[in-house]
């Protein structure tokens, strides 16, 4: 019973994914529309002309991802864009899905013009990308089988045991957190999103996926008792350079772009912390512990 209702589970969060590409459209600019902007006209000129702009996002919830009940894109970071656009005249948001590892260079090659996934804000990230501010700020967690039988509850545990795999999403923070926590190559296991992280675990391919604690509260949400698998408790988040670690989601633009991202930034001011915001995110987690606390981009640029 247990096999299959993992099955079950599996299947339904595949099922989920599959779903996520019938949203990816095409290759045409965000800003492509109806209505065509000036020539030379600002990628937010050219949106607001146009009325509508693409987004790229992950399959990664609570962050953003297919709701394939409603056929629609949603997560905090989509939902938030949604608001925050809308006060700028820009009504309607299509979603790209690719995979967390390619949204930069997705960005960069104009297949869409923001970047919605709650990427984390690093510098040297900000080398690529011009950040919004945080709309959240969270630590991380392990998914693990059922009594955690390696007894992860950090990162510094998976080097303790050289017989432990720690799964991680390609392209994802918790890549860097291992490296720099000294984790060997040998013992690290990329997937190419949550899901299949998931399968991975349940499979024994990883001993533990390492993930923000929104990203593994939810992927718990979605299985059922008989999955097999837990979230690791207590844990500990990885100490880097003297100090732990807290993740901070934003939104990324293309660096040409900045005056775009200055103007969304002024509008996502007047929204973080408000009732408004507080009871559009609360469906996906998110509480006000995890709001930013006025931490900036230009703070985490800077590596503080």
């Amino acid at each position: 019973m247990i096999v299959q209702r993992t099955r079950r589970v599996v299947l339904a969060l595949s099922l989920g994914l599959l779903a996520a590409c019938s949203d990816s459209g095409s290759d045409k600019t965000a800003a492509s529309g109806d209505s065509a902007p000036a020539a030379g006209a600002s990628t937010l000129e050219a949106a607001k002309a146009a009325g509508k702009i693409r987004i790229g996002y992950a399959n990664e919830a609570p962050f953003a991802y297919m709701d394939s009940k409603e056929a629609k894109v949603t997560g905090e970071s989509v939902e938030i864009a949604r608001v925050v656009l809308k006060r700028m005249g820009i009504n309607e948001v299509e979603g790209v899905l690719t995979e967390f590892g390619s949204l930069i260079p997705g960005l960069q090659a104009k297949r869409f013009d923001i970047i919605a996934a709650g990427m984390y804000v690093t510098p040297e990230r900000c080398g690529q990308v011009a950040f919004s501010n945080p709309t959240y700020g969270v630590g991380q967690a392990f998914l693990v089988k059922q009594g955690n039988p390696k007894n992860l509850h950090s990162y510094e545990d998976v080097v303790k045991n050289p017989d432990a795999k720690l799964g991680v999403v390609v392209g994802a923070i918790e890549a860097e957190y291992a490296a720099k926590v000294k984790v060997p190559q040998g013992q690290i296991v990329v997937f190419p999103d949550a899901v299949s992280a998931l399968s991975g675990v349940q499979a024994g391919r990883a001993d533990a996926y390492a993930a923000t604690a929104l990203t593994v509260n939810d992927l718990m949400g979605k299985t059922d008792a008989g999955s097999g698998l837990q979230k690791a408790e207590p844990f500990t988040d990885p100490v880097i350079d003297g100090k732990g670690v807290r993740g901070y989601g934003a939104y990324a633009f293309r660096t040409e772009d900045k005056a775009f991202a200055d103007a969304f930034n002024a509008e996502l001011a007047k929204f973080i912390g408000t009732d408004e915001h507080k009871k559009l995110v609360a469906p996906f987690g998110f509480t006000p512990d995890e709001l930013p606390k006025g931490v900036t981009a230009a703070q985490l640029c800077a590596g503080q």
